[in-house]
């Protein structure tokens, strides 16, 4: 073969080279195609590729052919750049290298995994002026290679050259990309551990539920909630998950702060520590119950300058943290640590609220005449002595059915009297008084208070309809009560019409649903406490409060139903006497107010416009002051964040837990609707 002729087969294969690898994205599989394709191509014995190592003492081998690579992938095989290799000097000179007698050569290193090596020819791989490694070709014949070689192999070691830069580019972009989607998913999933809690204000409750929904939103292997102790020395586990978790409760399961474990050490420090290798971990607690974690995260629960505990999340894998998901993962934290607030803000205000109730009751029952409770214990005692004579009948096997009946009639009727006499010793230390309300906006927030599908719900008022008198609150849990009894009959649809009633001084409202009705044989015992239509685990004393709020408020209500087709409580209530009124002339210029039509809307709308002020229906951070109807504060609370105290929540009848969320958020304050013009004035000033 002439040299032209060798010449011309050797571009040939370069070309196949060439087109062969052009293609390939993947780093390592475009490495080891290269070392096959290239022995294939020039029926070389041995083909080889080295890539620098990062501080660029070494060539690293990266692909060789066959078992000699393998063998020697297994041991990262590498060489010094410069040394006594034809890769070494080929790497520090950037220039191609020939060996025609390997063992004449004295740059030539001595392979053992290579013994029929007797030719080589190394290739620097070179981009601009940037040196990447280098490529060897090794022959079983002795000068197997030609200067003239060199410039035609060196052109396919510069595209090879080219298409590892372009993999390694690729390789990098696809990871930049994966790391962006595994951000974007986990600040999904914080985002949905915030919403899972956020209405979750019982620890009980809160903590179990959150770490199973941690686990199920990240797929971690186990996730746990600590708290600190009264004494601030131990991080105590309050809620794990799985069987771990539950073994570990039962144990009393607690670590020091600033101990030697994640947990004590992030609580103690408020920051949060990751291990990608727990067994070589200082700091990582080594848990019998949790064989299998390899990685851990632990992220200090804090609200403001206050630490509450330690939230940890474990993986089977290795590496399966980075820095970059510390601020995502605390986002979750945070989210969790402003509901573990909330709930333990709310067992504070119950506490009280319990403390402050049993004193107004002391004060009530301290104030009754002697009288009183001799009248009291009077009735009282029939109970007792009945009860006694019942219990020993039965000892006696002698039951009488009339007897029994006349006992607990008169158990029955001292039952009653003693509750007449309670609710009068007790009317006191009620919260909140009657006042005029807008019966049709208040059955909306009965409605948000009871979770009642919203695709169900229809709510209509007859235009001109006045304004009722009652207490808001005690109003609230009774239609509470009748929706739920609504939405549990099996229709698909729920009905409220509000309209000025038949009978004067009066407001009808009429619920109506399309379930499977009271049959009317039952329609008459429906009111009675403890009984239900339900059947077993229903106490049955939803109707009987209703009957008992809206009779104390001077109304009445009553059922019509039909088996099979639904049924329909009609409420009546007192007229407001005065409709309340608003002088908005003080307000400030520039006001939003976002709530849903309505009633209340148009009322409060018309005063401002009346009054001469800018009213927008969009968020508008410039604005004076936001007025929020409390049905859509839920979907607005990072909102009322940002905006501080410009922000009023209008409720019909607001929960304690509410009250406490919306002023944690910033909120000014709550009103209450309709409210009057001396309340407003006072909260917008």
């Amino acid at each position: 073969m002439t040299s032209t002729e060798r010449q011309a087969k050797l571009l040939s294969a370069t070309v196949r080279v060439a087109n062969n690898i052009a293609s390939i994205l993947d780093p390592q599989e475009l490495l080891q195609r290269t070392v096959d394709i290239i022995c294939d191509e020039f029926n070389f014995y041995y083909s080889g590729v080295f890539l620098l190592s990062e501080d660029k003492q070494y060539a690293l081998l990266k692909a060789g052919r066959g078992k000699a690579g393998d063998a020697m992938l297994a041991e990262d095989h590498k060489l010094k750049v410069g040394g006594n290799s034809m890769i070494g000097a080929s790497i520090s000179t950037q220039e191609a290298r020939i060996a025609l007698d390997v063992g004449e050569e004295a740059i030539f290193f001595s392979n053992p995994h290579l013994p029929d090596t007797r030719s080589e020819m190394a290739l620097p791989l070179t981009v601009g002026t940037r040196v990447l490694g280098a490529v060897t070709v090794q022959s079983v014949e002795e000068s197997a290679f030609s200067d003239e070689d060199i410039s035609t192999l060196q052109g396919m070691a510069d595209q090879l050259a080219i298409a590892i830069d372009n993999a390694d580019q690729h390789a990098k972009n696809q990871f930049l990309l994966k790391q962006a989607e595994r951000r974007a998913r986990l600040l999904d999933a914080a985002n949905e551990v915030g919403r899972g809690v956020a209405s979750i204000l019982e620890l009980n409750e809160l903590l179990p539920k959150t770490v199973d929904i941690i686990c199920e939103a990240y797929n971690f292997y186990y996730a746990g909630v600590f708290l600190i102790d009264e004494n601030k020395e131990y991080a105590v586990l309050r809620a794990g998950r799985g069987e771990a978790g539950k073994a570990m409760i039962a144990a009393n399961h607690k670590l020091k702060l600033g101990g030697k474990s994640m947990i004590g050490m992030a609580a103690r420090e408020r920051l949060a520590r990751i291990s990608l290798d727990v067994e070589g971990e200082d700091a990582f607690f080594r848990n019998p119950y949790l064989p299998e974690t390899r990685s851990e995260m632990a992220l200090p629960l804090c609200t403001g300058k206050s630490c509450l505990g330690a939230v940890t999340v474990q993986s089977i894998e290795g590496n399966a943290f980075s820095d970059d998901d510390i601020q995502t993962l605390q986002t979750m934290a945070d989210h969790l640590a402003i509901a573990i607030n909330n709930a333990n803000l709310l067992k504070e205000v119950e506490r009280t609220h319990a403390e402050l109730l049993r004193t107004k009751t002391y004060e009530a029952l301290s104030s009754a005449p002697t009288e009183a409770i001799h009248w009291i214990g009077n009735k009282a005692l029939p109970i007792t002595t009945t009860a006694a004579r019942m219990v020993e009948d039965l000892n006696k096997a002698e039951l009488d059915v009339e007897s029994l009946k006349e006992d607990l009639g008169m158990i029955d009727e001292s039952a009653k009297l003693i509750m007449d006499v309670k609710e009068a010793l007790l009317g006191p230390a009620r919260e909140t008084a009657p006042r005029p309300v807008m019966l049709a906006d208040l059955w909306l927030a009965s409605a948000y208070h009871a979770k009642t599908p919203s695709e169900k719900l229809t709510v209509k008022s007859t235009p001109g309809t006045p304004l009722a008198v009652g207490d808001s609150v005690q109003l609230v849990r009774a239609f509470g009560n009748l929706l739920r009894n609504a939405d549990e009959s099996g229709g698909k649809s729920i009905t409220i019409e509000t309209m000025p009633s038949e009978t004067a001084g009066f407001v009808t409202t009429r619920i109506s649903d399309n379930g499977i009705g009271i049959p009317e044989a039952m329609q008459d015992k429906i009111w009675a406490s403890f009984f239900s239509t339900k059947g077993e685990g229903f106490k049955g004393m939803g109707l009987a409060a209703c009957t008992h709020i809206i009779s104390q408020m001077n109304g009445s209500i009553s059922v019509e139903s039909v088996p099979e087709k639904g049924t329909t409580f009609i409420i009546e209530l007192p007229v407001a006497e005065k409709a309340p009124t608003v002088d908005l002339s003080g307000a400030p210029g520039k006001v939003v107010l976002i709530a849903p039509e309505g009633n209340w809307t148009s009322f409060v709308s018309t005063a401002l416009n009346n009054a001469g002020k800018n009213v927008l229906d969009k968020f508008d951070p410039n604005a004076d002051i936001l007025l929020l109807d409390e049905t859509l504060a839920e979907k607005t609370l990072p909102t009322l964040e940002k905006l501080g105290g410009k922000t009023l929540i209008i409720s019909a009848a607001p929960s304690v837990e509410n009250i406490t969320k919306y002023l944690q958020s910033g909120v000014k304050d709550v009103i209450l609707k309709p409210y009057t013009s001396a309340e407003l004035s006072e909260v917008l000033g």
